[in-house]
Parts: C-alpha cells; sequence; structure tokens
C-alpha cells in the first residue's frame, strides 16, 4: 500500500480504507473559482455538505442535517440526506454556482453519498 495507512483487521480494517480512499480521491479533485468542490462529510448520526472554493480556502455554501429545516423532520438518514442536497443545491445556486466538483470524502458512492449526489443534481447542480 503506497498510501501510508496501515492495514488492520475487522472495523479498523473499514477506517483504513477509508482513508486510504480519501488520500486517493484528493490527489485528483481540487476546487476552483469556475467549479468548486462540493464536499460531503458523513458521520454515523448525519450529514455535512459544503462548498468550498479551494484556492480562496473558503466555504461558498453549506447545509446540514443539523440544520433547522431538516433537523427535526421525518424519515430516515438517506431521506435527510436527499434533503441536505437539494438544500446545499439551492444555496449554492442563490450564491451563483452552477457546477462543482464532487468530493466524496473517502466515502463510497453508495447509499446516503449517492442520495445526497443525486439530489444536488436534481436541484440543479453540474457534476
Amino acid at each position: 500500500m503506497a498510501y501510508g495507512v496501515k492495514i488492520a483487521k475487522g472495523n479498523a480494517y473499514k477506517g483504513a480504507a477509508r482513508k486510504r480512499r480519501h488520500i486517493r480521491v484528493r490527489k485528483h479533485v481540487h476546487g476552483s473559482v469556475e467549479r468548486p468542490r462540493l464536499v460531503v462529510t458523513r458521520s454515523n448520526r448525519g450529514i455535512v455538505a459544503q462548498v468550498i472554493d479551494d484556492n480562496a480556502g473558503h466555504t461558498l455554501a453549506s447545509a446540514s442535517t443539523l440544520d433547522a429545516s431538516i433537523r427535526g423532520g421525518e424519515g430516515d438518514k438517506s431521506a435527510k440526506a436527499k434533503l441536505v442536497g437539494a438544500l446545499v443545491a439551492e444555496r449554492a445556486k442563490a450564491a451563483g454556482i452552477e457546477a462543482v466538483v464532487f468530493d466524496r470524502g473517502g466515502n463510497r458512492y453508495a447509499g446516503r453519498i449517492a442520495a445526497l449526489a443525486d439530489a444536488a443534481r436534481e436541484a440543479g447542480l453540474k457534476f
């Protein structure tokens, strides 16, 4: 493994694999003014999406399951991820952003990550 993450067993292996994927993704994904980076951070309880301009180092738009409009809502974690995707796309378009580069943050493109990405695409973001 050339990525410098020690191989482990069980649940520790999942974390090591996620770190390896994250390093590999970040080598290729870089946000600019024209196409900022849509970063997805997933935890066991929630999900956060941020639109970041890497050149300036500023967050241009963000949404999270901790937002008041989503926090107390009904539905499972995937349904809330869809709401976060639609909300971050709405806020990004309000900031004048039409296209982004998707950064899945080392997570596999499935489940909540895919639900958020699909909702953001349906709301009008291009990636």
